[in-house]
């Protein structure tokens, strides 16, 4: 399921949750959505993150990914 997808049925489920109420399963999927859509957000912000260089006064490049990155934490 690509992120719109997930985001069209994410906002699908809140309006009839508004409207009439969700049942169980539809609770069920909205929260797995959820879980999911923010997952997929942190992975993205992590990735772009990683890909930061910063360039000292002096020249030298310090690459966030490789100091700070995954492999660090």
């Amino acid at each position: 399921m690509t992120v719109e997808q997930m985001t069209k049925r994410i906002n699908e489920l809140y309006h009839k949750s508004q409207a009439e109420g969700l049942s169980e399963s539809e609770k069920a999927e909205q929260k797995k959505l959820r879980q999911a859509y923010v997952a997929n957000v942190r992975a993205n912000l992590r990735g772009q993150l990683n890909n930061i260089s910063i360039v000292e006064k002096d020249g030298s490049v310090t690459e966030l990914g490789k100091k700070y990155g995954k492999d660090n934490v």
